[in-house]
């Protein structure tokens, strides 16, 4: 409900800091205390976090950062510097605050731990009952036993008692909290111009020479890193499966031992009319009398459910779709499960009588009703056959990466055994270089390997490099171009417009300057202003720029109409005016205590961060910058 928070987390810390002292923070230079270490990657408070713990650590923050895109991004991209660095924060955190959690005496009962593992949504069955199968399961797909599952556990569950000692206490001011509200709901009346440096190029004159005296004074910019085009041969999991066949009974067998696997819960179309309570007794009976009034008129005319939702529902997210809430699976409405258990228990076509949450009176309807049930064979056929090919691919992978990892080296002047081993036939690519390579090659060890002293000049395959998870490229450079610099005639037309068009820039700010001080003093001006739009600091707005939105509301608008101007990241000088500015409306407890909420876990997490701040000054933090630079 409360996007501003989000959106302007900075504006929110600036007035968390007009109540509150800053905290302080350690920069960067934490990491480069120490260049040893062996085979540990850090050491904290005498303990030491090895090379095998944090590779852990950081395979599995990538695999969870590959799920929630859906691995929509290159893995390489993954295995960057800021990511491995947040990598080992968050250890150093963890074991920071375990060594705290310990020494204050806290600690986890068996019946706690317990407790806690068979509420893990992972570990439940169709029933929502705790699976002892599906547990051991995860334990398997994890490498782990119940030993070691448990311990990360239990001290998953001490950290959180920490955690929430901090949390609990927390304070969001009503000062602030006030200040936040009034900032959000702020609106603002606003209309702009744009002079763009093309309308200004008729009126420069570069001087003759100007071009060539930038080409020589800034020869850097011109110049060209070397480049090369390679041969280079993929074994892949996804290739090897292309030759695969899957037998029918084996994947009627593997439908008939994993019927789980392919169940779809139940999932119910539901609409709802929501008549929110102010605080005070009185206020919730009058909403409570009103959503009682209009069940019983909706239980006269049920198809005028979708119109009562537009005139009466106080949901601004699914008033103008008559009350729509989409499709709703058990869990997905957790934080007001009144709502949720109202609504399994009604029949197609039903109307609930009014059900109280935490948001106020709802009226619920079910729209539509699709049952759970188990895929059939047929529509999961393909998805059976494509798992099995994955997994007869991956064995076949394994048994083929270390024959096609020795073939490469051992005959490192072709690739044809490599890609005969493999039976495929090498690709080639264009022109890459050190920092610009298509996919597959877009990998930085891959890179380093190809434009190696053992590649240019002697003329070898790279070794095989694993790019992804089950992905392994070897190269091999067939044409080579050494770094250059483009001749100034190359350049010179294209360098002569960036020219012209920055001194254009340069002219449409000193005129956009020109009328914003004339249009101070009352004179006038003859502007193409745009239609006049209503905006606020929480909502994107398409017709207007988003530096254009922030900078109205930085305005001083004590006298309207008010104007100002501002310079754009893409040189044109844009003028600004605000005819109208609107205080926050519709301000109401519920809203109010919504954002008190979101604000105290911002100074809740920002509280924490200190204390962490405050371990590491007490702790003993070595970071060895080498080890954690070392790839795998």
């Amino acid at each position: 409900m409360f996007d501003f928070v989000t959106k302007n987390k900075r504006l929110i810390q600036v007035v968390l800091a007009i109540i509150f002292l800053p905290f302080a923070f350690f920069g960067v230079d934490m990491y480069f205390r120490d260049m040893g270490g062996g085979q540990s990657v850090a050491r904290v408070s005498g303990q030491v976090v090895s090379q095998e713990e944090f590779s852990r650590a950081l395979r599995e923050r990538q695999q969870a950062i590959q799920r929630a895109i859906e691995g929509r991004i290159d893995p390489a991209l993954l295995d960057n510097p800021e990511l491995r660095f947040a990598t080992l924060e968050s250890l150093v955190q963890r074991r920071l605050l375990l060594d705290r959690a310990l020494g204050a005496g806290l600690t986890v009962a068996e019946s706690h731990l317990k407790s806690a593992i068979r509420d893990v949504q992972l570990f439940r069955d169709d029933k929502g009952a705790f699976s002892f199968p599906l547990y051991e399961q995860f334990l398997r797909s994890e490498g782990m036993t119940p030993v070691t599952f448990e311990a990360r556990m239990r001290q998953d569950l001490l950290l959180q008692q920490l955690s929430n000692g901090y949390a609990g206490n927390a304070f969001a001011p009503r000062a602030v909290v006030d200040l936040v509200m009034r900032l959000s709901g702020e609106r603002r009346e606003l209309s702009h111009a744009t002079l763009a440096p093309e309308q200004f190029l008729a009126q420069v004159k570069l001087d003759p020479g100007a071009a060539k005296k930038h080409y020589d004074a800034n020869a850097g910019e011109f110049r060209v890193p070397e480049q090369v085009r390679v041969d280079y041969v993929v074994l892949s999991i996804e290739s090897l499966m292309q030759g695969i066949r899957i037998e029918p009974d084996e994947v009627k067998k593997y439908y008939d031992n994993n019927q789980r696997q392919f169940g779809v819960e139940e999932r119910r179309q539901a609409a709802h009319i929501l008549v929110s309570v102010e605080a005070g007794a009185e206020a919730r009976q009058k909403a409570r009398a009103k959503a009682e009034e209009l069940y019983r008129q909706l239980q006269k005319k049920p198809a005028g459910f979708a119109e009562a939702a537009k005139k009466h529902s106080q949901d601004p997210g699914s008033a103008a779709g008559g009350g729509d809430l989409g499709t709703i699976s058990r869990g997905m409405m957790k934080d007001v499960p009144e709502f949720e258990d109202a609504l399994f228990k009604l029949k197609p076509g039903e109307i609930s009588q009014p059900v109280e949450t935490k948001l106020g009176f709802h009226l619920i309807r079910l729209t539509a009703l699709q049952p759970a049930r188990v895929k059939p064979f047929e529509e999961a056929r393909g998805e059976i056959e494509k798992e099995l090919a994955k997994q007869i691919a991956g064995r076949r992978f394994a048994e083929l990466a270390d024959n096609f990892n020795n073939v490469v080296y051992e005959q490192s002047d072709s690739l044809k055994p490599a890609a005969d081993l493999v039976k495929t036939a090498p690709l080639q690519s264009g022109w890459i270089t050190r920092a610009n390579a298509e996919p597959p090659l877009n990998n930085p060890k891959l890179l380093a390997a190809i434009f190696s002293e053992e590649t240019l000049r002697n003329k070898r395959n790279t070794e095989a490099i694993e790019v992804a998870p089950g992905l392994v490229i070897a190269a091999r450079v067939i044409e080579y171009k050494p770094e250059s610099t483009q001749p100034f005639d190359a350049v010179r037309a294209a360098l002569e417009k960036r020219l012209a068009l920055r001194e254009a820039s340069r002219l449409a700010a000193e005129e956009g300057r020109r009328q914003l001080a004339a249009l101070r003093q009352g004179s006038p001006v003859k502007i193409g202003w745009s239609p006049p739009l209503v905006v606020s600091r929480d909502q994107e707005n398409k017709e207007i720029p988003a530096p254009v939105v922030r900078h109205a509301f930085r305005m001083d608008v004590a006298k309207l109409p008010a104007y100002s101007g501002l310079t754009s990241p893409q040189g044109s000088y844009v003028l600004l005016r605000v005819t109208r500015a609107q205080e926050a409306e519709g301000v109401t407890p519920e809203k109010t205590k919504a954002l008190s909420e979101q604000l105290r876990g911002v100074l809740a997490r920002e509280t924490m961060a200190a204390y962490v701040a405050s371990l590491r000054q007490q702790g003993e933090v070595t970071i060895y910058k080498e080890q954690l630079e070392k790839k795998q």
